[in-house]
């Protein structure tokens, strides 16, 4: 291979098929190498702590903690300095070199876990052997890489809850009996099949256990209005998922006269009442991170960056420019400190006081705060919603926002949807939409924004609660779609988790995950009916409309329970069998044939309700 690299993890890949000279997102082929040495190292550590465990022998939390570190270093936009990549190889290995001595059997151990060099320079030239083409089947390769992904979004979620004091142990035994099923030559498809669904399903824990770290520590998200102007006084903007440092950054700033705008994915933060007592949040300023070149040069103040969505900075910001946690970039100062530390932000406050307050790009507000409490609590009004026809369909509109042109598919199925659809979202897909005005039903908006991809979660819960209370037994029986957007590996864990729910027929765009092999992804439509995205008014019309279509041959009970509130119009008719369990088999052109109704007639009186 004449590859310098080769990464396909994120959905902007070359061609989508791999990045092989440089990454797309701006990371140098030696930096993607040593990440991959990163990956491959940390896999090996989990190879040793699962081995302990298997011995009964107890792995530290902290041992935990680095992995989950490691992983989210990872991640698409994270952390682009080589010099800390390749320190925290070498601190690996020097790990697994303790470890060792009190694991009793290591024959089973793989090269990785083994592996002891420390010298720099062969690190960086193993580096060049170590990443995704190094599985030579496609197809085992492709669902290695599925959990590894999985798993590196899952490692950002359990890395925010670390920060704020929490994580569990069950999760973190399983994500590192996973990694350390990646490197076994012996697990056939069946077998990687099994834990890539496992993962899903731990994936959905790591998001349950984030969702109660953040509402424990900041409360249940309001519904907000958040203001998208400027005031007058100097600013610090920070973007990024990590809400502990947004904590400490406000607190450090109280009372200096220096204001801090959330931005991206830090938009979610004006929902939380913790953060509402601060006077100095200003509110959100900007939209997605791809956007970040533009809208950090006009808000002339510094920027923090506390995770991933780092954009190679231009000379003329990067001086104000500084990064925290596990994201970094080479020249950016870096605001050191680990989970339980105070981290000092006075640099940032005396830099932000010298600068010009931000240049306003836009007025106005944008409502959010839909997370599953708040909606949980309009439920009644909802079902009232749904029962009377006035709201026929929740449409999943999640994940993440990108640079490509075809992404305008999402502002524009948007758009067109019907007026009596409502979207849930979290993420900063919602970028695309979120700013039109979309009007409500019932008072009820028609974008609920329930905040970051931190809080898909509360999209899961919803769907969940609202099955119950319409006594469904299986969510696909919900009128809800999922027209799901993803750029990066946080958005691989949702959909993963969606998938160990059993929730069938996502649509996810607007490319299918270049690491699919053709037969893993025929494994995912084959059994879940995933499907990619196709033009905003075929999607309209298979998504939403298609079942006005197939409306005569539905079966009664199905029909019973995906349009309750044509109940009525069917007992006004005469059909009054309708709650009869024999009845529920019958197409409802059957029954209407038996009770000797005009077919047509009945249909345009239905199609008038739906």
């Amino acid at each position: 291979m004449d590859n310098k690299m080769f990464c396909y993890q994120c959905q902007e890949t070359k061609d989508n098929t791999g990045c092989t000279v440089a990454g797309v997102c701006g990371k140098t082929a030696k930096t993607a190498n040593l990440q991959d040495m990163l990956v491959y190292q940390t896999k090996g550590l989990c190879d040793i702590t699962d081995s302990l465990r298997v011995e009964e022998k107890k792995v530290e939390r902290n041992i935990n903690q680095l992995i989950m570190h490691n992983f989210f270093t990872t991640i698409t936009n994270a952390n682009f300095d080589d010099e800390v990549i390749l320190n925290r190889i070498i601190e690996v290995i020097k790990i697994k070199k303790t470890l060792l001595e009190n694991l009793d059997n290591k024959e089973k151990l793989s090269e990785a876990a083994l592996y002891n060099e420390l010298d720099a320079e062969k690190l960086i030239e193993k580096s060049n052997s170590v990443g995704v083409l190094n599985s030579e089947d496609e197809d085992v390769r492709s669902l290695r890489e599925l959990i590894t992904y999985g798993i590196k979004g899952m490692a950002a979620y359990l890395t925010h809850a670390n920060m704020l004091g929490y994580d569990d142990e069950e999760i973190s035994e399983f994500l590192q009996f996973a990694l350390a099923k990646t490197l076994d030559d012996q697990l056939k498809i069946d077998e990687l099949f099994a834990i890539t669904m496992k993962t899903g399903e731990f994936g959905l824990k790591a998001m349950q256990l984030l969702d109660y770290a953040n509402t424990k520590t900041f409360g249940d998200p309001e519904i907000s209005n958040v203001s998208i102007g400027v005031r007058k006084n100097p600013a610090i903007l920070i973007s990024g998922h990590d809400l502990s440092d947004m904590k400490q950054l406000l607190e450090q700033t109280k009372g200096t006269g220096v204001d801090v705008y959330t931005h991206s994915e830090m938009l979610a933060a004006n929902y939380y009442p913790e953060f509402k007592k601060y006077e100095n949040l200003a509110g959100n300023y900007g939209n997605a991170w791809w956007k970040q070149k533009e809208e950090f040069e006009s808000f002339n103040g510094p920027i923090l960056m506390t995770t991933n969505c780092i954009v190679p900075p231009k000379d003329s910001y990067k001086d104000r420019m500084f990064t925290t946690g596990d994201a970094a970039y080479p020249g950016c100062k870096h605001i050191e400190g680990a989970i339980g530390d105070k981290k000092d932000f006075s640099e940032i406050i005396e830099l932000a006081k010298k600068c010009a307050s931000p240049e306003e790009i836009e007025t106005g507000e944008i409502i959010g705060g839909f997370a599953h409490s708040q909606v949980l609590s309009l439920a009644d009004e909802i079902i009232a919603g749904i029962q009377s026809g006035d709201i026929k369909k929740f449409v999943v509109m999640a994940g993440c926002d990108g640079r490509s042109k075809s992404r305008n598919y999402y502002t524009e199925f948007a758009k067109n949807l019907p007026k009596d659809n409502i979207i849930l979202t979290a993420g900063c897909a919602k970028y695309r939409y979120n700013k039109l005005n979309l009007g409500d039903i019932n008072g009820i908006p028609r974008v609920l924004d329930a905040g970051q991809c931190n809080d898909s979660y509360s999209l899961v819960l919803i769907a969940m609660k609202l099955a119950e209370v319409l006594g469904l037994d299986d969510v696909n029986d919900l009128p809800i779609i999922y027209n799901i957007a993803w750029y990066e590996q946080k958005a691989v864990i949702v959909l993963l988790a969606l998938l160990a729910l059993g929730i069938k027929n996502i649509h996810i765009g607007p490319t299918l995950p270049a690491f699919l092999s053709e037969n893993v992804a025929n494994i995912l439509i084959e059994n879940f009916k995933l499907s990619g995205i196709s033009t905003v008014e075929e999607d309209i019309e298979n998504l939403i409309l298609k079942e006005k279509n197939d409306l005569m041959d539905m079966p009664m009970g199905e029909l019973v329970l995906k349009h309750p509130q044509l109940v009525e119009v069917l007992t006004s008719l005469g059909m009054h069998c309708i709650g009869c369990p024999s009845s529920h088999m019958e197409t409802l052109e059957e029954a209407a044939m038996v009770h000797g109704l005009d077919l047509n007639e009945v249909e345009k009186l239905l199609r008038e309700k739906l």
